[in-house]
């Protein structure tokens, strides 16, 4: 199950990047590029989502 883990922080990293190429078309083109920051807080959203399922999921396996 440590793979799950891996793949929940790999949401993280999908974040940032996608806040990285928000934060650079903002630079380039002053235009705020809303997709690539939904985008970040899905990805955020699901780190969090999956941190809880994982927990929830090794408490079970613990009984």
């Amino acid at each position: 199950m440590k793979i799950f883990k891996f793949f929940q922080y790999a949401y993280l990293v999908f974040a940032v990047l996608f806040i990285y190429v928000a934060g650079q078309k903002y630079m380039e083109t002053e235009i705020i590029d809303y997709m690539s920051l939904l985008l970040a807080a899905t990805a955020v959203f699901m780190f969090f989502f999956r941190k809880k399922f994982n927990k929830r999921f090794d408490d079970r396996d613990r009984k």
